[in-house]
């Protein structure tokens, strides 16, 4: 059983993607991941595919990087298609083997619904992966300092969101290392019976939560050391500006946006 996640952890490089400031580049992937829910076209979804393609060459990221980032989503969306493709009817009959029916929409589902979700997961990973959880906190401040304006706590939430970004991969290497002792002490969760193996997982479990709120003591403790105020005004030591770069991100999303409901009437 393998507890190594990339889900979460910054990948240094240079690219465009990665020096655009974290409040625009975090809005133009919300917007694109809306946008991909309109997609309903083949066009529609080829156009779309061709983004995703061209973010991912500009991120200059690897390709093994992010396909082993996404092998589990992939088998989820493996069985959502199969779903789709034996439970959707209409259109033309393709196959008929007793009970299986496959139609052409179901194949279209099959094809348009699993490429799309992954095409918006694969969206928010490029943030992930080019974003530091740092700046991805900063963004989330940003948007909800209008909170903080009218006495909801805002920034408190933003902390926690950034503290969940960190934390991801600290448990997911604790996870690793507490799997790798219990298999070292003949407690594999890859091996034996069903039931030996859901107790070596709920020794796992039991050690990681162990692990998690010693973590969460340790924070609690720098924060009070560092005399943390929650509800203390704030400022960054870097600021973010508004340049040339996030403005041709601005119209390039719009861009995108725009040519997908254009290409819906073709």
């Amino acid at each position: 059983m393998s507890f190594k996640l990339t889900i979460g952890k910054y990948y240094h490089a240079s690219s465009v993607i990665h020096r655009l400031s974290p409040t625009v580049k975090s809005t133009c992937a919300l917007l694109l991941i809306l946008a991909s829910f309109f997609v309903q076209t083949p066009v529609q979804l080829a156009f779309f595919c061709l983004v995703i393609g061209a973010l991912l060459v500009l991120a200059q990221i690897s390709v093994r990087h992010i396909l082993r980032s996404a092998i589990p989503v992939a088998w989820v969306l493996s069985i959502l298609a199969l779903c789709n493709l034996l439970l959707v009817r209409g259109g033309t009959t393709l196959v008929t083997a007793g009970p299986v029916i496959i139609t052409s929409a179901g194949v279209w589902a099959a094809v348009l619904y699993p490429v799309r979700v992954f095409a918006a997961i694969l969206i928010g990973m490029l943030l992930m992966l080019t974003t530091t959880p740092n700046d991805l906190g900063k963004a989330f401040d940003n948007a909800l300092s209008p909170l903080s304006r009218i006495g909801l706590p805002g920034h408190e939430l933003a902390m926690v969101f950034s503290l969940m970004l960190r934390f991801i991969p600290t448990l997911s290497a604790d996870a690793a290392s507490i799997a790798e002792a219990q298999e070292a002490r003949g407690g594999s969760a890859n091996h034996g019976s069903l039931a030996r193996r859901c107790r070596a997982l709920q020794s796992i479990t039991v050690a990681l939560i162990a692990s998690s709120l010693r973590h969460a003591e340790n924070l609690a403790r720098a924060l009070d050391a560092r005399n943390y105020v929650a509800a203390a005004p704030r400022t960054s030591w870097h600021q973010a500006r508004f340049t040339f770069r996030e403005a041709a991100a601005l119209f390039v999303t719009a861009s995108i946006i725009a040519g997908i409901f254009v290409l819906a009437m073709v």
